[in-house]
Parts: structure tokens; sequence; C-alpha cells
């Protein structure tokens, strides 16, 4: 038996140690693990070697209140105290209150419900289901997006190198260029009456943080609302106040029938959901025909509330927008940044030459943590708590990086 060490945490001689066990324990899904991380405290974590590293990636935008807030671990504490899990043969009061909560922050009309799941590719599989319910079977969606990796989800997922092995994928699925209005109204004419739903990101997280203009996402309303086709809005990470609103959506001022959610709802403990809005899309999913174990258990129910009242209690969306906009400033006048794109505290730093990789290593090594969703594009997406001076502190050495190692199409 492992013996916990003097911070609670499993105890391991190093770093080194755990990664080797690592890669002898678990399926090699995700590569060599860049360190063994031991706790974390706000917006930091620290190695099995003592190590402090300032964590800019927020668990890929799941950490939305940082490592150990304290109005967090008290809700998933006592919820632990009581009830940690029952079957969906049951209610509870957690699960009930997140699902109003989520219903008005959404500004659902009535007869709008929630689906709670574990995941956002367990959100987006239910959202494809809904799809079907329609009794159409064609869903455009969109060349660059990422809505998961189970079977349904990655369907709907256009990259490749995903997909491919694991073919042949749920059918009916159609892909476009993003942004591009006469490709969307070119495939929503071929469905024709066949078209039962659109999917898409407003923000493309993982093509490397890819806004959708308003211009787009409007046609794409109209068109859903002509064709009587859903229009889903998959959340998973613009979602729960990352982009300084609490749904990106909501910058635009255009309703989704579907939206889905996840990440950072929990504030890392694993809850997705799916809003579902009025009457017609709330139905669609009846008794018997979609389910999970664990959905909406009553301690990522109690999670996400304490999430979602500590983002309104500390003006998490307001600093959202204010530290992303200090951000955006300070990086455009660094040599060989291009552009900011994104909202909020989802941001994504586009770089005049395919570095972002070597800046993500060397970040590691200077103790920030930052990831690089495509080769040109270093992503910020870390908690909603991140504060101004330790964004400088990031800038301040990215900056100094850069003075070293010029952005340019060279090698680094």
């Amino acid at each position: 038996m492992t013996d916990l060490n003097e911070h609670g945490g499993f105890g391991l001689d190093s770093g080194h140690v755990g990664v080797q066990r690592y890669s002898h324990a678990l399926m090699g899904t995700y590569g060599t693990p860049m360190r063994m991380l031991e706790r974390g405290e706000g917006s930091y974590v620290w190695d099995a070697d003592g190590n402090r590293y300032l964590d800019l990636l927020g668990g890929i935008a799941v950490n939305a209140l940082g490592h150990g807030h304290p109005a967090w671990v008290k809700a998933l504490t006592e919820q632990a105290g009581t009830l940690a899990h029952v079957s969906n043969f049951f209610a509870t009061a957690p699960q009930v209150a997140l699902a109003e909560r989520l219903l008005t922050l959404a500004h659902a009309p009535s007869g709008s419900r929630v689906f709670f799941s574990n995941s956002g590719a367990e959100a987006n599989e239910a959202a494809f289901k809904m799809t079907r319910k329609t009794g159409k079977g064609t869903v455009i969606a969109l060349e660059g997006g990422f809505h998961g990796r189970t079977m349904g989800a990655l369907a709907m997922t256009h990259k490749p190198a995903i997909r491919e092995q694991f073919e042949p994928m749920p059918g009916g699925v159609v892909f476009i260029p993003a942004n591009d209005a006469e490709a969307l109204q070119a495939a929503v004419a071929e469905a024709g009456d066949d078209l039962a739903g659109l999917i898409m990101e407003p923000i493309q997280g993982e093509a490397g943080i890819q806004p959708l203009t308003h211009e787009f996402l409007a046609e794409a309303r109209a068109l859903a609302t002509r064709h009587d086709a859903l229009l889903i809005f998959d959340e998973v990470q613009t979602g729960v106040a990352r982009t300084g609103a609490w749904f990106a959506h909501q910058l635009h001022g255009i309703q989704p029938d579907v939206m889905t959610l996840a990440k950072g709802l929990g504030g890392g403990f694993p809850i997705g959901a799916v809003v579902a809005f009025g009457e017609r899309a709330g139905t669609l999913l009846g008794k018997g025909e979609h389910g999970t174990t664990f959905g909406g258990n009553p301690m990522g129910a109690a999670t996400a509330l304490a999430t979602l009242q500590a983002i309104e209690d500390e003006s998490l969306i307001a600093n959202a927008k204010a530290v992303g906009e200090h951000i955006r400033g300070r990086a455009l006048e660094i040599p060989g940044v291009l552009e900011v794109r994104g909202e909020g505290l989802l941001l994504g730093i586009g770089l005049a030459a395919p570095h972002s990789a070597a800046i993500a290593a060397a970040a590691v090594d200077a103790g920030f943590i930052v990831n690089p969703p495509s080769p040109d594009t270093v992503r910020l997406v870390p908690a909603l708590t991140l504060t101004t001076a330790e964004a400088d502190s990031f800038l301040d050495w990215f900056a100094s990086y850069v003075a070293a190692n010029p952005l340019t199409d060279g090698e680094q």
C-alpha cells in the first residue's frame, strides 16, 4: 500500500519515479505526463519535487475557482457527509437547485429542462440523441469543431486523426468550414427536410481559440428556425463565466435550442449538463430514452452550485473580462504576437511562427503551465480568480523568452 505523505497525498519518492510508475500502470492515451503534480492553492500547483507553477491551463478550463477554494471545499465535504450518491430513482435537493439555477442563468423560457451527465462528451452524446428524436437524420457540424471522443460526440468532431481509426462513425453528420455562411446555406439546402440540427462551439477551443462571428451564429439561428432544426451550442469550454458572460452565446444575444456544459461547471468535480430551451427541446428525451448512473449526483451538484455562487459573490465575470483584456493588451506588445483571439479568460495568443510547443515546454520549465492547441497558438484558460499580477508574471517571462528566441520561421 502507498502511504500518505505530509500533504495528504499518496507519497512517491520523486516526480521522476511517479512518472515512471504512471507509464507502467496507466494506458498510454495521453503520452508522458509533463510533471507529477501533488497539490494546489489558488492559481498555483506544486509538483512532487516541490516546484511551484502558475497554472494558466486550469485543468483545461475546469478549475474555475482555482485549487482549494474554501467555498468549493466546504460544499464538497459537507455534501460528502450527508449524501455522496443516490441513483436516479430518487431526487436530491442539490440536483433540483442546480437545474433551476442553470435555467435562470441561461434565461431559458418556460418549459425548458436540464439533463445532467458526467462530462462534456456525454452531454454532447445526449444532444446528438436529441437530434435523432426529431425524426430527421442530418446534423451539420464545423471543421475545427471538437465535441468529445465517445462515438456519437466523435461523429460530430471533425479532426480526422482522432476519427479515422474508429470508423465507421454514426452517420448523418456533414462538415462545413467555420464562419462560411455560403457553405452553411448550401449544406442546409442540401439537407432539406432532413435537417435535424446544427452543432457548433461559439469559440472553437481545440482548434486554437477560433471565435465564430456574430453574423455566422445569427445565420445558423435563422436557418435552424426556418427548417425546424435544433441549434446546439457546445459551451463545454466557453460556458460558466469563462468568456466574461455566463455563457458565450449571451455575448451575441443569440439563444440556442440546446446548450451543452461541463468543464468549469463543477469547478473541478466531474459534471456535465444539457440545457434544453423551451417545451419542444425539453421533452425530446423521455422516460427510459437516456440516462446515466452518476449524472447529477449530490456531490457534483453541490460543487457546481458552490462554483456558480462563488463566481457571483466574487464578481469573477468582471474579473475574467478585466484580466483577459489586460493579458490581451500586454501580449500584443510582444514582438511576433500577431493577435489574441477569444474572450474573457479563454484566450489564444496567435504567433507569427509555429513555435507554441517549444514555448509551452520552456514555460513549464520556468514555472508556468500553458497549452499549445495548434502550432501557432498558445492557449490560456486559467482560473477565473487569476489576478493581474499573476498574469504579469507570465507575460514578463514570455516577453523575455521571445526576446531571446524571436518568433520567426527559423528553427528554435
